[in-house]
């Protein structure tokens, strides 16, 4: 089998683009996905059936979940009655850390 220099030419300059467009496709998707909040990255799906499972015959994996979920849930203290009122701005409450 001869293989030209024209043919070797002619699939890297179809590989190429192709490659580079796929790339470029597959990096924004990912950067999207980062970009989200930690609670919206990983939606939860059909816990009711398997849910009932876990509690029967793995309850120790129904308490290692509920706890994970505790840690990941991400809550911001709100303000006390006696912090100064510069701490709302509009209707947005400035918290200082």
């Amino acid at each position: 089998m001869d293989v030209s220099p024209n043919t070797v030419i002619g699939w890297i300059s179809v590989a190429v683009p192709v490659t580079a467009a796929l790339y470029v496709v597959v990096y924004a998707v990912w950067t999207l996905i980062r970009r989200r909040p930690l609670e919206q990255r990983y939606p939860v799906r059909g816990g009711g059936i398997g849910g009932a499972f876990d509690s029967v015959f793995a309850p120790s994996s129904l308490e290692a979940e509920s706890e994970r979920d505790r840690q990941t849930r991400r809550t911001a203290p709100s303000p006390a009655p006696g912090e100064p009122p510069w701490n709302i701005d509009g209707d947005r409450i400035r918290i200082d850390l």
